[in-house]
């Protein structure tokens, strides 16, 4: 019951946040105007308790802690670049290996899967054994917890909608 409430509690955050903002977008970095601006801290915690378990329970901090162990190679931003990895904006539901702009591995372009949960958390396990012959030279990242915390910041920074109720 309890977080029944906090998620409608969070949920009317959002709703309110997003009306008193101004019409127009808000500007990015280098003053460049965004598609999108980046979430309010109300608006991180409606995404994270909309979450399926146990991704709403995830600790945003540390999971931005963890992802720290990814900004070397990948960037989440919209219209980020991409790095010696593909920008990771959008990456829920997109197929493996299909950004346009970005040169895969052929064992990452012939994967044929569509990312979600399940299987960002098995790659980030050990991306070289889940998919034999990436290119991906993280060793991974073992922890069950810190694995739910970076899939949560990851949902809810990379332009995560989850699908209406």
């Amino acid at each position: 019951m309890r977080l029944f409430h906090f998620a409608a509690t969070a949920a009317l955050c959002v709703i309110l946040t997003g009306c008193s903002k101004a019409p127009g977008g808000a500007s990015g970095a280098g003053g460049a105007s965004s598609a999108a601006a980046a979430p309010t801290d109300a608006e991180r915690q409606a995404l994270l308790a909309a979450l399926p378990a146990p991704y709403n329970t995830g600790d945003l901090l540390n999971g931005q802690s963890k992802f720290a162990l990814c900004r070397s190679c990948h960037t989440i931003t919209e219209g980020g670049p991409n790095m010696t990895g593909p920008n990771l904006h959008g990456v829920f539901g997109r197929k493996a290996g299909s950004k346009a702009d970005y040169s895969y591995s052929s064992a990452v372009a012939a994967a044929g899967f569509t990312w979600d949960a399940e299987h960002l958390d098995k790659w980030l396990d050990n991306p070289r054994t889940y998919l034999p012959g990436t290119k991906m030279t993280f060793a991974g990242l073992h922890d069950p917890k810190d694995r739910i915390d970076l899939i949560a910041y990851l949902k809810v920074e990379s332009g995560y909608k989850p699908p209406p109720t």
